[in-house]
């Protein structure tokens, strides 16, 4: 039966049962987190092998042509082996990757800030006038966090369980002022989605009224499957080409929640003209960056292959969590009709939406039971959830009986919030 349905006495009774239920675990004086999606030690402890893969013998003088280039200044746009790797993961010619350092985050708003500065590939954003960037919501907050260090608007967009609305985007492409959109288009944070072949068509296929629109896209969980039913991401670049917008979309990815998240590889992943004029950046910007590192990866995995075999490993430990959650929504929320949530096959976010009006109430009976949240509000831009009903779940850090600890309180905050609600409370 669904709290709807519940006469007045009913739910005050309910209440009162909640309320009995949430004090006796508050007591436990619990201390549990789930506000960031960051690998759990489990995960990083996969990676270990990474710290042996290089020894000095590979600096040899006889070692290969690696020996001392890979040690000295040069190969901006990163060594030749792990650019392989990244072309052939990302379905690109190697000559379109450059690999750089460990965070493509760093990646992203050093790109924003050449097209605030200099252009995309012409006249600077700063210098013309107020710059607008379309946000997909719910979204990820250092994407919408970037645009508003610069004082662009950020303009939410519906996602549809597809990707972004599009009707949607193409009427807003239509004012010049708009210079770009962020995208997560595989399992997207928090929701999960991948965008659909037809998304991405009319993505492509787009005829903004700013000639320099470039569209960030986040390919951040590209390989991170928690299913043997993966969702598949059409590659856009294929589709670009069809409408001659290969410069429109600048892509990054990286191997935080592969390898190590402070100590991975980032790349970009670019059209010929868009790596010509990042390169005229980068050449100015740094000398080179850590080719070791680079290396490093290439010993531990060789291959695409290896990186694929790498992340089946993070599937076991990963799928077992998400399960736990779900399941615990399945079985403390599922009959009350106060929420939903997703069920995604990859990324690191499970989106939960509650009742309308009732998740920053969550948040503060969650946190006052020892279970921290990502802050409500995090996941629209200018921390705003304009329906107050998002949260964003990050399964990846607590081991599971953590997990089932945090997410039994936190159904039983999202079914209290929504009795007080219901009660006018």
């Amino acid at each position: 039966m669904k709290y709807s349905e519940y006469s007045k006495e009913q739910l005050l009774e309910e209440k009162k049962k909640l309320e009995s239920q949430y004090n006796r675990i508050k007591a436990k004086g619990l201390k549990l987190d789930m506000s960031r999606g960051k690998p759990g030690t489990d995960q990083l402890a996969v990676s270990n092998g990474l710290l042996d893969a290089i020894t000095s013998k590979d600096w040899d003088n006889n070692a290969g042509d690696h020996s001392l280039e890979y040690l000295n200044y040069g190969l901006l746009t990163g060594i030749k082996e792990c650019k392989r790797i990244f072309a052939d993961l990302l379905k690109v010619q190697t000559d379109n990757v450059i690999v750089c350092g460990n965070s493509s985050l760093n990646l992203m708003f050093d790109y924003i800030t050449q097209c605030m500065m200099t252009g995309s590939d012409g006249i600077p954003w700063k210098d013309q006038g107020k710059i607008k960037f379309l946000c997909p919501c719910p979204g990820y907050d250092r994407h919408f966090a970037i645009a508003e260090y610069y004082g662009m608007e950020l303009i939410p967009v519906r996602l549809t369980g597809h990707g972004p609305d599009m009707d949607q985007v193409e009427a807003l492409i239509k004012d010049p002022s708009v210079k770009g959109m962020f995208c997560v288009p595989k399992y997207s944070n928090p929701t999960g989605e991948t965008y659909s072949p037809e998304t991405v068509e009319r993505i492509a296929a787009m005829t903004p009224a700013a000639p320099d629109f470039r569209i960030i896209w986040d390919n951040a969980y590209i390989i991170h499957d928690l299913t043997e039913k993966c969702d598949e991401l059409v590659n856009i670049f294929d589709v670009l080409k069809k409408y001659g917008n290969e410069d429109m979309v600048i892509e990054f990815s990286s191997t935080s929640k592969i390898s190590f998240p402070g100590a991975g590889v980032a790349v970009i992943a670019a059209s010929d003209r868009n790596i010509e004029i990042i390169k005229k950046r980068l050449s100015v910007q740094t000398i080179g960056y850590d080719k070791v590192n680079q290396y490093r990866h290439v010993k531990f995995y060789k291959d695409v292959d290896g990186i694929k075999r790498h992340m089946k490993l993070h599937r076991k430990i990963l799928a077992p969590k998400f399960k736990a959650v779900i399941d615990e929504f399945e079985n403390g929320l599922g009959e009350y009709g106060v929420a939903e949530w997703t069920k995604p096959n990859g990324g690191y976010f499970i989106s939960l939406n509650v009742m309308p009006g009732t998740a920053k109430r969550v948040y503060t009976l969650c946190k006052d039971g020892g279970v921290t949240l990502t802050q409500v509000g995090a996941t629209f831009p200018y921390g705003i959830d304009p329906e107050d009903k998002n949260i964003r779940i990050a399964p990846s850090y607590p081991p599971v009986d953590e997990l089932l600890a945090a997410t039994r309180l936190l159904c039983i905050c999202v079914r209290l919030a929504a009795v007080e609600k219901l009660l006018g409370e």
